[in-house]
């Protein structure tokens, strides 16, 4: 059985401004683990996927972070697309490319490349049994995670619980899926957990390429079409010519929405490993160690009564007295203050800039 990884590396982390940026979003800066967030994701597949077989596809502008932080990976499997259209045509691209040179019953796997993953062991076992289930089935896999609180921040999938025909793969965690949510407001997510069928999406796809393309066809005839003109000129000079030309004709479209929510084909395994899509300052602090006042401090912070905060130095000293549940984040040209619980708004301040074109803070 040969398989693949391709890790979407296109998004530009607007809630995590004005550290993430879209001169350098969030996978190609450090703000948990070792290394950056795409150098992590790239290290936990690494045991179980030929360097040779990990793809990275991102914006044409941010392949250079690619090919200095990853140079052990091929340059030729660094894949660039003109502009983001969402998450279903960044796979369709990736997979256009892979099947060139693997038989059409490899096993893709679609990683993001911006999550914090632990208990490796178990997210290596938990991508093996999806890789055998996607191959020798001939399904679409999800991974879900067994929720530890009613999170707004994370989509959900409802599975059933019933091991009708799944005989021993029930017993590995695999689950009919019955219906994907995306994020929820408070009251949803709490139903979703008191419900007990409910898993959040990790936002980890497994499926054959013939399987996802009979997928991608079913579902979005016409962008399948254009794809499909598109194959002829893999592999010739004027193959990026080629895909501007079919991104300005394609749908912008979430894979989610575009294929895992309609299909009936999909199988979820249900697992265990410690995860979290980092998708704010809120979940940064979360997943932080804290000091006695249940304060994240970092850089040249001086704090003074001061408890339940996020202060974080880029460079400049900061000083902050006798305030509570606030994140304070600071860049060599931009500082952020904004009430714990309410750092997804930052993303409106990205908005607002990039409306009055204000692009020296992006």
């Amino acid at each position: 059985m040969n398989k693949v990884a391709v890790i979407m590396a296109g998004g530009s982390g607007a809630r995590l401004w004005p550290r993430s940026t879209e001169k350098k979003p969030k996978q190609f800066i450090h703000l948990m683990g070792d290394g950056s967030m795409i150098q992590n994701t790239v290290a936990r597949l690494e045991p179980i996927f030929s360097t040779n077989d990990i793809y990275i596809v991102t914006s044409g502008y941010l392949a250079e972070f690619c090919y200095d932080q990853l140079p052990h990976i091929p340059k030729e499997n660094i894949i660039t697309e003109p502009f983001p259209k969402n998450t279903a045509p960044c796979i369709a691209l990736a997979a256009t490319v892979i099947e060139k040179k693997y038989p059409h019953d490899t096993v893709m796997f679609t990683f993001p490349s911006d999550h914090v993953i632990t208990n490796l062991r178990e997210f290596h076992h938990s991508i093996e049994t999806a890789s055998k289930v996607a191959y020798e089935k001939n399904r679409i896999l999800a991974i879900g995670l067994s929720p530890t609180r009613p999170e707004t921040a994370f989509g959900y999938i409802q599975i059933k619980a019933e091991p009708k025909d799944l005989g021993e793969l029930y017993d590995e965690g695999v689950r009919y899926s019955s219906a994907f949510a995306e994020k929820p407001d408070s009251a949803t997510a709490k139903r979703f957990i008191e419900s007990g069928d409910f898993l959040w999406n990790s936002g980890i796809f497994i499926w054959r390429l013939d399987t996802f393309w009979e997928s991608f066809k079913k579902f979005l005839p016409e962008d399948s079409r254009l794809f499909n003109k598109l194959k002829k000129s893999v592999g010739e000079q004027n193959f990026n010519t080629f895909v501007e030309e079919i991104y300005r004709q394609i749908q912008s479209e979430s894979i989610d929405y575009a294929i895992m929510e309609k299909a009936k084909n999909v199988f979820v395994v249900e697992a265990s490993f410690g995860w979290s899509d980092l998708g704010n300052w809120d979940e940064i602090y979360r997943l932080s160690m804290k000091d006695g006042r249940n304060n994240v401090i970092e850089g040249d912070v001086i704090s003074i009564n001061t408890s339940n905060c996020l202060i974080s130095s880029y460079g400049k000293m900061i000083g902050i007295v006798g305030v509570d549940n606030l994140i304070v984040i600071e860049t060599e040209n931009s500082i952020v203050i904004c009430r714990r619980g309410y750092s997804d708004d930052i993303k409106e301040i990205v908005d607002f800039l990039r409306r009055k074109q204000i692009n020296k803070y992006l």
